[in-house]
């Protein structure tokens, strides 16, 4: 009678120090794109002839590349195991070259210019709180696409629902509007 016999796999040595080089690559790569965005680790410009993001890409790539290499080959020789580290460069050296790239395309994005308060002047808008001649009300105006709820003052009583031309920004949150 056949009895249940589990199989356990051995992982070789070499796999298991490439998946970890692999590993710590990732992480690396992780905190250097995280990092500098949202940790604020670092300065963005200090890099030196490599970004760190292409040094972890490479990383990565050539621990995990070499890993898969390894267990193909059953690596259990040295000879083997100088085949999977080819085979990690292989895989490392257009993986390091794209993360440079995409590191780099990602830090030089052109992005339009912050809107001012200067930008405010000629918007045309809509009162949403009634402006009084004595005081300020609210409009809504668009800067930039996006719609901005603004405190605005008159020369004289403005109705909800009017549209409204901005004559001058009197502040970054307040205006003086006119009827349009």
């Amino acid at each position: 009678m056949l009895r249940d016999v589990d199989t356990v796999q051995v992982v070789a040595t070499g796999t298991l120090i490439f998946l970890i080089i692999g590993g710590a690559g990732v992480a690396v790569l992780t905190l250097a794109l995280l990092g500098s965005g949202v940790l604020h680790l670092g300065h963005p410009d200090v890099d030196g002839p490599v970004s760190l993001e292409a040094a972890a890409g490479f990383t990565g790539a050539f621990g995990f590349g070499a890993a898969i290499v390894n267990e193909l080959l059953g690596g259990r020789t040295p000879g083997m195991i100088a085949a999977a580290v080819a085979g990690g460069a292989l895989a490392a050296v257009p993986t390091g070259w794209l993360a440079a790239r995409l590191s780099r395309a990602a830090r030089n994005m052109r992005t339009d210019a912050t809107p001012t308060r200067d930008h405010l002047v000629g918007a045309i808008g809509l009162v949403v709180t009634p402006v009084p001649a004595d005081g300020y009300g609210e409009v809504r105006v668009r800067l930039a696409g996006q719609p901005v709820k603004l405190n605005a003052r008159a020369d004289r009583p403005i109705p909800v629902g009017a549209r409204i031309f901005v004559v001058e920004a009197l502040s970054e949150t307040s205006v003086h509007v006119e009827t349009y």
